[in-house]
């Protein structure tokens, strides 16, 4: 009886590790974090952002959430651009009206993935009177 229970206990322990070790990694991945947007370079603006965004690099997906204001104009697009400067995922859905806050996610390449963990990437917002960016914050997510 004592062996019988032993058994049972010893195989009830193993499956609620077994059950820590694959869920633990895909509960702890995700990661959520701001960056601030601020002027482009050489842009004179009072415009402003906040992006929140969340990172899971298990699923390699990002969520955003970017809210602006005191831009030039209505928003034309939104980029997450990656080193190269073109942009690699647009945040906006191309030719339709932007009002903040712009939200959506994607799932990323695994060359994606590694460009935005490195601290690669960009967020760039757009309008009408600075159509190369008026706005826009450095990706820096927390474990680069």
């Amino acid at each position: 009886m004592n062996l019988t229970l032993s058994r049972r206990l010893g195989i009830l322990a193993i499956c609620a590790v077994g059950t820590a070790l694959w869920a633990g990694p895909t509960l702890a991945a995700r990661e959520s974090f701001q960056v601030q947007l601020g002027p482009e370079q050489g842009v004179q603006t009072d415009g402003t952002g906040t992006a929140d965004l969340t990172w899971n690099p298990t699923t390699r997906t990002v969520t955003w959430s970017i809210s602006y204001s005191g831009l030039s104009g209505p928003v034309t697009m939104a980029h997450f651009h990656g080193k190269s400067g073109k942009p690699e995922i647009w945040l906006t859905k191309k030719g339709s009206p932007v009002s903040s806050p712009i939200t959506g996610h994607a799932k990323l390449t695994a060359a994606q993935a590694k460009g935005f963990e490195a601290g690669d990437w960009y967020i760039n917002v757009h309008t009408m009177a600075h159509p190369g960016g008026e706005i826009r914050g450095q990706v820096m997510p927390p474990s680069s």
